[in-house]
């Protein structure tokens, strides 16, 4: 996995855009201004948001993730060794929780998210 893949990913969900608001090389992925995932200029990998600590602490557990630095604990990095599959479902996933969190209207501009 690496940052190809993620943006490729990401840049396939309705609405999302990138940013590096920060500076130094990060891709800032965000819908409806509400980022949902985050590739860093230094370590490799990608950090996305679940549904709640105990996902993430559970996710880290299980070894598929690291804590998230600098992000609440409801958020995981996933490592550049960590599978293409699973990656997608992490990215769609935090997507979707970020995007249900936005205003109908909001939402209904989007458009509709594909069942991947």
């Amino acid at each position: 996995m690496g940052r190809e893949l993620v943006n490729a990913i990401c840049a396939g969900l309705p609405g999302a855009e990138v940013s590096d608001p920060w500076g130094g090389g990060h891709d800032c992925w965000k819908v409806g201004g509400k980022m949902f995932a985050v590739v860093g200029a230094r370590l490799a990998g990608v950090s996305v948001k679940t549904d709640g600590i105990e996902t993430a602490e559970m996710l880290i557990a299980a070894g598929v993730a690291e804590r998230a630095a600098y992000l609440h604990r409801s958020w995981v990095r996933l490592p550049e060794a960590a599978p293409a599959d699973e990656v997608r479902h992490r990215l769609v996933t935090s997507y979707r929780l970020v995007r249900a969190g936005l205003p109908r209207k909001v939402q209904a501009a989007l458009g509709a998210v594909d069942e991947a």
